[in-house]
């Protein structure tokens, strides 16, 4: 089983938003961020006054950040998460989303064949958790033209270090099952994954965290033709 399905939506919450981590507070200012970068765009590019864009959340979780969508510029927001729990939150927590808000419970290292075509994914703090080429997979599933990702930087001493990339706090050991699956990310060598798909870095934004992390956000478009 994916350590992920047994991880508590609490237990998460909790600790990422605990003073010492800063984590779900720092995500959700950058999620603001990434729709109103997209909505602004698709109103520079579309005539009409509402825009039907869809936009695919990968690692949704709770649904930290969806508060920040403006509806009426979206034909569909699908999240996607592994954990049906964490799913299940989503729903009751968004009923100003019902009729556009498909929750999708998907492992997106097996089932990546699952997800329908989207026109902009978001995946913050996502690809740490199924490694670069899962992540080319599910992007070549998708076919987005915009890609916005954020990852989280370890201080260099901390590479192999679970105590280091997972901030110490009393929801610690949740998290124990975590290191069969996560991967040190690298600026450099996400850039490389998805220069590979054929798109371009348009932009990136640091957030510095307590402990000398940051959280890395990386947007990617393809090239206008």
């Amino acid at each position: 089983m994916n350590p992920w399905k047994k991880i508590g939506l609490s237990d998460y919450e909790n600790h990422m938003s605990l003073e010492s981590v800063q984590q779900l507070q720092a995500l959700n200012r950058i999620m603001k961020e990434q729709f109103s970068n997209y909505e602004l765009l698709r109103k520079k590019t579309d005539i009409h006054e509402e825009l039907h864009g869809n936009v695919m959340i990968l690692g949704v979780a709770g649904g930290n950040g969806l508060e920040h969508i403006t509806p009426k510029y979206y034909e569909k927001i699908y999240g996607v998460d592994i954990n049906a729990e964490y799913l299940a939150a989503v729903k009751e927590r968004y009923t100003n989303l019902s009729g556009i808000l498909e929750c999708l419970e998907v492992d997106l290292i097996t089932e990546y064949e699952k997800l329908p075509k989207s026109d902009y994914v978001i995946a913050d703090l996502l690809v740490e958790y199924i490694g670069y080429e899962a992540f080319q997979r599910v992007i070549r599933q998708v076919e987005p033209e915009m890609i916005s990702c954020v990852i989280q930087i370890n201080p260099k001493s901390a590479e192999n270090e679970k105590s280091k990339w997972v901030s110490d706090s009393p929801y610690l050991h949740v998290f124990d099952g975590l290191d069969e699956v996560h991967h040190q990310m690298e600026e450099d060598a996400l850039w490389r994954c998805l220069k590979e798909l054929g798109v371009d870095e348009v932009d990136a934004f640091s957030t510095p965290l307590p402990n000398g992390k940051h959280l890395l956000r990386i947007d990617f478009a393809k090239p206008m033709e």
